[in-house]
């Protein structure tokens, strides 16, 4: 499919001209221009995106599947959605099932899927997983005797422990519900290589990609996966959730639904009148991502977001490298997760020694730095470090971030750790 924008869309080669599509930018805190470090639990929203949301509900606002114009057209809009979305992931327009975001849609496969498992079956998690990746398959535990499995993090690196995994997979194993990035440490995980482990065995496989789909270029026939779920708040988008399944496997699920709502995929994942203005939203986000390529217009959007992809992950590197390197001299300060130069995300979170987190976080907004501390519901990664009840302080670069933000926070917290 070829790439269609908005008129007036250009490549931006600078994160100086990138930044021009966020107004959120233009805040002021304090005196201080406002740095968002806060893109893992969700990223600012372009001019774009929210003029496609302001167009849809201005002049195209309906319900679906009706013989009158403004509804055709909102079927329109929704099934050019499902072809953004398809070529976000590589996958295909009727395997997109859209949602009010990756934990819901999460609950609904769980107990579409746990209908036909009960006692002695098994789902494998991880240590590594936001609680939305755990809490939906726990649940069957309770509603299915379904028992789950936790595969260890190895706490010196924030890595999954793979002799731990294998020993986990058996012929038991009905599922594999993997996270593909932690959203508290920014390892990222194999799970091309976890999926090839889980479907030498029969199992399923399921793929959170929340945290690794604004940092990395999902490919599901790469991964191999059969379910994979994304948010589009993550990636510039609006509070939405995106699930990509096989289309055979979403027609075989029993899921709870309405008896006159349709069958087929991907509709048949979809309960009840879905938030239309939030799906064209994640569709102009995917084309905001497109129109940051050189020679977007002679490209395919999959080819586009290739480019895109490709140089912001290495601006992002380049980013935590320095916030690694030089928060790691500060006394008193440890960081924690994978180093760079191996497989991350441009996220980073780190603790200082008999400060409480809420402390750094409040002094570091004061300054215009806004970061977020926590849990951020991978509350089994905070328990193994051994850091509860105060959590992580975390930080993400996120497309907009220049070197400038970047500088401000290290002498933030340097200024902080000496008062």
């Amino acid at each position: 499919m070829t790439t269609t924008l908005a008129p007036g869309a250009s490549y931006v080669a600078t994160v100086e001209g990138i930044r021009t599509h966020f107004p959120a930018l233009e805040r002021m805190h304090n005196g201080n221009p406002v740095a968002y470090f806060d893109g893992p639990g969700g990223t600012q929203v372009p001019r774009s995106v929210v003029d496609a949301m302001d167009d849809y509900l201005f002049h195209h606002n309906a319900n679906t599947h009706w013989r009158y114009p403004t509804s055709e057209e909102t079927d329109a809009l929704i099934a050019r959605a499902r072809e953004a979305l398809a070529d976000f992931v590589n996958g295909r327009p009727d395997e997109i099932v859209f949602g009010q975001n990756m934990t819901t849609l999460t609950f609904h496969l769980a107990r579409s899927l746990g209908r036909q498992w009960g006692k002695g079956d098994e789902v494998v998690v991880t240590e590594l997983e936001h609680h939305g990746n755990v809490a939906p398959w726990r649940a069957l535990e309770k509603d299915r005797g379904v028992t789950v499995r936790m595969v260890k993090m190895r706490t010196e690196d924030g890595r999954l422990d793979w002799s731990d995994l294998e020993a986990s997979i058996t012929p038991r194993t009905k599922l594999l519900a993997i996270g593909a990035a932690s959203n508290a440490l920014g390892t990222i995980t194999d799970v091309a290589r976890a999926t090839q482990l889980a479907h030498a065995v029969g199992a399923l496989v399921f793929v959170d990609a929340v945290h690794y789909a604004p940092h990395v270029l999902v490919d599901v026939q790469q991964i191999g996966c059969d379910f994979l779920a994304c948010s589009a708040y993550k990636f510039y988008g609006p509070h939405i959730g995106v699930l990509w399944g096989k289309r055979a496997l979403i027609e075989s699920l029993d899921a709870p639904r309405l008896e006159p709502a349709p069958q087929e995929s991907p509709e048949r994942l979809e309960t009840g009148t879905q938030n239309h203005e939030g799906i064209v939203g994640a569709a102009a986000a995917v084309d905001f991502l497109v129109s940051l390529s050189p020679e977007h217009r002679e490209h395919t959007r999959r080819e586009s977001l290739s480019a895109t992809f490709g140089a912001l992950h290495a601006r992002g590197m380049s980013l935590i490298e320095k916030l690694w390197n030089s928060l790691g001299e500060i006394d008193g300060l440890r960081l924690h997760g994978p180093k760079p130069g191996t497989p991350r995300t441009p996220t980073l979170s780190f603790t200082i020694s008999g400060v409480k987190t809420d402390d750094i976080a409040i002094a570091l907004a004061k300054r215009g730095l806004f970061v977020s501390n926590g849990d951020f519901y991978a509350a089994t990664v905070v328990e193994r470090l051994g850091l509860v009840p105060d959590g992580l302080l975390r930080v993400g670069c996120s497309c907009y971030t220049s070197e400038r933000e970047v500088d401000r926070l290290i002498e933030g917290v340097r200024e902080f750790r000496v008062r």
